[in-house]
């Protein structure tokens, strides 16, 4: 399997929804290693570490969001794999 690292940055109304807890939760069902944390000017910073297949999935879901989010944008950055996580948490 051929690891690698994403650092995804989301903008709109994501603080205070579930975005965090949600992302939690999306990217441990998909094996995904990393966190999700609140950013100081509103946005939700992943990092997340695992295969590029099921990081494009994690990349869809995070467009949507949970139900009360409201998603304006999805930046990525490719990053290079540490392994320093042995599961996905919320910051």
């Amino acid at each position: 399997m051929d690891t690698k690292r994403w650092q995804l940055l989301i903008s709109g109304r994501v603080q205070g929804v579930y975005y965090r807890a949600s992302t939690e939760q999306k990217a441990s069902s998909l094996g995904l290693t990393g966190f999700a944390r609140n950013l100081p000017d509103g946005r939700v910073e992943i990092i997340a570490e695992g295969p590029e297949d099921r990081l494009e999935q994690l990349k869809t879901w995070c467009a949507e969001g949970p139900p009360d989010a409201r998603v304006d944008a999805v930046e990525i950055a490719q990053e290079s794999p540490t392994g320093e996580f042995s599961n996905f948490s919320v910051r």
